[in-house]
């Protein structure tokens, strides 16, 4: 059943993951942040999450909006991974990943990466939803990048979708894009989520935000 956190403060028990995840977080007691969050209801989050990807004027998303467990949504915008001048990823076919507090994080199809320059690291991590990610490293043109993607190669129940695919961080390649918007990386060096013009935060991963 989805649910719907409330606002970080007294009570309230957020554990991150929006990439896969490393570690859990204990019941933060504090004082309510400054800013308001748009909240709605569970019933509508459910029905903005099954709502298909409208292309030209992008609908705008708060990350408040979003589910919790995280959601899986197809994608059939074009997106792209390029790393000096090679593509390694070009796809119409993605999923997103959507939760709350984070940026969407894009997942490819293993089909539509470029594989032969990728090889598993020996990092692997477990989000309590989706099971455990697999890491893999891009070695190119002389240049290594350790753990530049994840994937989920057998995924929990209800993420099904996401087997074999993997999921860039944005901040670790040369560009990646959303029908042609380049994409800003989530704050941190450890989510993976993809940041575009619609995309409302505040953002899990900007400073002060480690016990959202």
């Amino acid at each position: 059943m989805t649910w719907l956190m409330r606002p970080p403060g007294r009570g309230t028990r957020r554990t991150p993951e929006s990439g896969p995840r490393r570690r859990f977080h204990r019941a933060f007691d504090g004082p309510q942040p400054r800013w308001s969050a748009p909240w709605k209801s569970s019933r509508e989050v459910r029905a903005m999450s099954d709502q298909p990807i409208r292309h030209g004027p992008t609908p705008e998303e708060s990350v408040w909006s979003y589910p919790r467990p995280p959601r899986v949504v197809p994608d059939t915008r074009r997106v792209t991974v390029v790393h000096r001048g090679v593509t390694l990823a070009d796809s119409r076919n993605c999923r997103r990943v959507l939760e709350t507090t984070h940026p969407p994080v894009f997942y490819v199809p293993r089909d539509d990466v470029s594989t032969d320059v990728l090889s598993r690291s020996s990092l692997t991590t477990r989000c309590e939803w989706k099971g455990i990610a697999t890491y893999w490293t891009l070695d190119l043109q002389g240049d290594t990048i350790p753990d530049v993607a994840w994937s989920y190669e057998v995924p929990g129940p209800g993420y099904e979708d996401i087997a074999f695919h993997l999921a860039f961080y944005a901040g670790k390649v040369g560009l990646c894009t959303v029908d042609g918007e380049r994409v800003r990386a989530q704050p941190g060096d450890f989510y993976g989520g993809w940041i575009t013009h619609e995309i409302v935060g505040p953002f899990k991963g900007d400073s002060g935000t480690s016990r959202w």
